[in-house]
């Protein structure tokens, strides 16, 4: 059995800059990725053909969502590696969903990366970065970046990738309040709130410097529209804000995970455990970013 992480992808911050003919949002974000996630394992299969199965904490709401096996990245992106592999034997994928469902998070983009290189290993195909790159952008915009799960300054719709180097390494508290935000929603709020688009940096060496840099200077263009139709996401941003030694507080993405970064591990757990007793019906993940690039 192979096993590899698929970690939660966070947007340290999501600035819209236009909008395309096509109507598509064009973005710029800093996405970096945490040390725990989802898991994917891979082993021979019993039954002679690939196979695939969902298992985990999310394993039903995933399922329940639509997130069953033809409708799975992971499963996609087996189908796409299948070709490269066809005289390799069947084998029995398997998704241990830990990470919310439709979170804001990217967890079926890093689950999808997490399968190409997983079975990349797993059949010996020898793909190289650029084979899997491409692969990667069928299967869906996010996917590309999760594969080096090391930080990325992306722009345009998605498409477009810069590795970079964050000078400061902190600890990272996610929150979810267990109730799923729809992107298209979130973006038609947006886009219905007139707010003007937000300017491209010309410099960047600030946020990836600076901690204090990037919370003044960045935000997350969608956090109003996504509280204007979750309620619940101001709650979790009022609590993070209020716990000690939380530097920064933000919403991921579209939500609903929000996130608070720590730079002691101690203050860290601590503030974990204050939210698990005073919201225990709140997911949350006390992590740490991943800084290097693992391809």
């Amino acid at each position: 059995m192979h096993t590899r992480t698929a970690p939660a992808k966070i947007n340290l911050f999501l600035h819209i800059t236009g909008r395309r003919a096509n109507g598509y949002h064009e973005i710029e974000s800093l996405f970096v990725f945490t040390e725990q996630g989802d898991r994917l394992t891979v082993e021979p299969s019993s039954s002679g053909q690939d196979s695939f199965a969902i298992k985990g904490p999310f394993a039903d709401k995933l399922i329940a969502m639509g997130g069953g096996n033809e409708e799975n990245l992971a499963f996609k992106a087996l189908q796409s590696m299948r070709p490269y592999a066809l005289h390799q034997p069947a084998v029995c994928l398997t998704l241990f969903k830990a990470l919310p469902v439709a979170a804001g998070i990217g967890g079926g983009s890093a689950d999808a990366a997490a399968t190409l290189l997983l079975l990349n290993d797993y059949w010996q195909t020898g793909l190289d970065s650029e084979t899997l790159h491409s692969m990667a952008l069928d299967l869906g915009a996010d996917v590309p970046a999760c594969l080096s799960q090391s930080p990325q300054w992306v722009s345009g719709i998605g498409e477009r990738l810069e590795p970079v180097i964050i000078k400061y390494q902190p600890y990272i508290l996610l929150v979810n309040p267990l109730v799923s935000t729809e992107t298209p929603l979130v973006f038609q709020a947006y886009k219905e709130s007139s707010v003007s688009f937000d300017d491209v940096y010309t410099s960047k060496d600030g946020v990836l410097n600076s901690l204090a840099d990037l919370s003044i200077s960045t935000e997350n263009a969608l956090e109003e529209a996504a509280c204007a139709i979750t309620g619940e996401i101001r709650h979790v941003l009022k609590a993070l804000k209020s716990l000690k030694g939380a530097s920064l507080v933000r919403m991921s993405g579209s939500g609903a995970t929000c996130f608070a970064l720590f730079d002691d591990e101690r203050a860290l757990i601590k503030a974990q455990k204050r939210l698990q007793s005073s919201h225990p019906q709140w997911w949350t993940q006390a992590d740490k970013i991943i800084t290097g690039d693992i391809l």
